[in-house]
């Protein structure tokens, strides 16, 4: 609990510097403010402490077994479905569609009946989800054959760029938002366990070198897929 407090205290000193040194006005709902720190700060240490105990020796657990049973369609069927069900629970995810589904149906994209926009949330959910999915297959991949990471990366980054001259203006920002949001509190963990695991069970793979890297395939592509899908609904 102490170590939340002190991954918080930059956050906190600079709400409190420009609230009264800037602004030069009283905190509103003082009490409510307080209980909700309170409440930051137990969940950051529970979900921590969770991160520790549970997700990431499991993630490290079936990488291993994996990669013991000798099997490259199940380990990749594994990745898929990790990355997919993973995806698919990011609170975060499920706020941006859902923000993004109510915008458009403001803008006249879509209907404004709310089967229009839970469909259009919901496709765009399951399209980053599975995008997520076959990132992570290839992140296995790279793994396993030794592929560097750098021209994997720059290739994917080209396709987004050349992508972004003919997809829609209006899916280009939730394209790109959606390469951060679905690498959070769900995802990064599992896969970064994931990673390290494999990359530590299989001989002459560095896991410093090889292990990391399956997150930054989780942020490309969901950009491409979702530039993707906003052609096609378009």
């Amino acid at each position: 609990m102490l170590g939340s407090l002190r991954d918080l205290a930059p956050i906190i000193v600079v709400i409190l510097f420009f609230q009264f040194a800037v602004l030069q006005q009283p905190l509103p709902q003082l009490l409510d403010l307080v209980l909700g720190l309170v409440f930051v700060v137990l969940g950051l240490t529970f979900f921590i402490f969770g991160l520790e105990m549970g997700l990431f020796p499991i993630g490290e657990t079936l990488a291993h077994a994996f990669a013991l049973k000798g099997s490259v369609f199940w380990l990749l069927l594994f990745a898929f479905a990790l990355g997919f069900g993973t995806t698919i629970a990011e609170p975060a995810l499920i706020a941006v569609a859902g923000e993004a589904a109510t915008i458009a149906a403001e803008a006249g994209v879509i209907a404004t009946t709310r089967e229009a926009t839970e469909g259009y949330a919901n496709g765009l959910r399951l399209t980053v989800a599975f995008s997520v999915g076959l990132a992570i297959v290839i992140g296995v991949l790279r793994i396993l054959m030794g592929w560097p990471i750098h021209w994997l990366i720059i290739g994917g980054y080209v396709m987004v760029v050349i992508m972004t001259l003919f997809a829609p203006p209006e899916i280009i920002g939730i394209a790109y938002d959606s390469g951060g949001v679905t690498t959070s509190t769900i995802t990064v963990p599992l896969v970064t366990a994931l990673g390290v695991g494999l990359a530590s069970s299989i001989k002459g793979r560095n896991p410093m070198i090889d292990g990391f890297g399956l997150i930054a395939f989780a942020s490309l592509t969901p950009m491409i897929f979702v530039m993707g899908y906003g052609m096609v609904i378009g």
